[in-house]
């Protein structure tokens, strides 16, 4: 199993962090975006000081960017880091799509679908781009179209780009197996580890790739807090659980309480939401089982900690994990985890 960490972005890049996650083997480093910081300025910058250890777009909003601007901006940094870009994209959610960016949500599984195949043929220069799909034309031939437009090919000769997904809907969790490289899914637990591994090996079956998960990098998001007070460490990751649980959409068009009530958790996650939209934060934290935030973080003392990631190496050995990437990281827990799985 291999380690990877996120980008805390509030007071920009920890760089001390990432280098200390270099010298100790860790194979990635990760930058999302909302609507705040982007994540290619903070990812460039890794790139740039860094030599070894990967970094990616945890994710590229597809919204926010052409898929012949996505494939620029991939190709330019997979050229200048000598091919160590990962290349994370998907279609946020319609808080962000409609609200921040103004654009229509639609049907976020086939646009994914049709933005990472237009960006696999601009690196594959097999021929002048030509796309005619239901989301993306290119050369566009709409009724305000001048008609000048012509099929181009990328003047950049390219290494093939690595593609993962952020998916933890059944539905994306399929497609992010059917055409990408692997996953990132918020949150997991070892034990419902094929809630993640079902619906991507169905995906993979549905795309006629081999249903072999050491292709495809299944690389959860896993929240670490090191201290002696195990219940203090839990309560610190809650009020965040809280806004993905409770905030981040609506009723009955929430990703992330869907997921939380699929990991076994429908009754705390009925009540997290419920007190959240109601302007409740707090409550809402306090809400957040003990349970949950046992199984999909790390929290605690040292030696739990060690026990914990036990659990983790044996999912990883039956090919159900690729990368565990540790969110909220210190150069502790940096330290705690390499030297209990590399």
């Amino acid at each position: 199993m291999r380690l990877g960490l996120t980008l805390g972005m509030g007071a920009g890049v920890d760089t001390a962090l990432v280098l200390e996650a270099e010298r100790l083997g860790y194979s990635s480093v990760w930058c999302g975006e909302s609507y705040g910081n982007d994540a290619v300025s903070p990812v460039a910058w890794v790139l740039a000081r860094t030599t070894r250890i990967k970094a990616g777009t945890g994710i590229m909003q597809m919204p926010a960017r052409t898929p012949a601007c996505a494939a620029s901006t991939a190709l330019t940094l997979q050229m200048l880091s000598g091919d160590r870009f990962l290349c994370g994209v998907g279609p946020s959610g319609p808080q962000v799509v409609e609200g921040w960016h103004g654009q229509p949500y639609g049907k976020p599984l086939e646009r994914t679908r049709e933005y990472i195949a237009i960006i696999r043929a601009i690196a594959a220069r097999e021929r002048p781009l030509e796309h005619h799909g239901e989301h993306y034309r290119i050369p566009y031939d709409g009724p305000d179209a001048t008609g000048l437009g012509k099929p181009l090919k990328s003047i950049i000769h390219g290494q093939p780009l690595t593609f993962y997904c952020a998916s933890i809907t059944p539905g994306g969790m399929r497609l992010a197996g059917e055409v990408a490289d692997g996953n990132l899914p918020i949150f997991m637990s070892p034990e419902g580890a094929d809630l993640v591994v079902k619906p991507t090996l169905e995906g993979m079956a549905k795309g006629g790739r081999p249903a072999d998960l050491t292709r495809f990098d299944i690389a959860p998001y896993t929240k670490i807090r090191v201290g002696d007070d195990l219940q203090a460490c839990r309560d610190a990751l809650k009020p965040e659980l809280a806004l993905y649980i409770g905030g981040m959409g609506a009723r009955g068009k929430n990703f992330y309480n869907d997921y939380a009530k699929r990991l076994g958790h429908a009754d705390a996650a009925v009540k997290i939401q419920d007190a959240y939209l109601d302007r409740r934060p707090r409550d809402a934290a306090a809400l957040v089982p003990d349970a949950l935030v046992d199984e999909i973080a790390l929290v605690g003392p040292p030696d739990r900690i060690r026990a914990r990631l036990q659990d983790w190496k044996a999912v990883a050995q039956e090919g159900k994990v690729g990368t565990l990437v540790l969110t909220g990281a210190t150069q502790q827990a940096l330290r705690l985890a390499a030297e209990a799985v590399l």
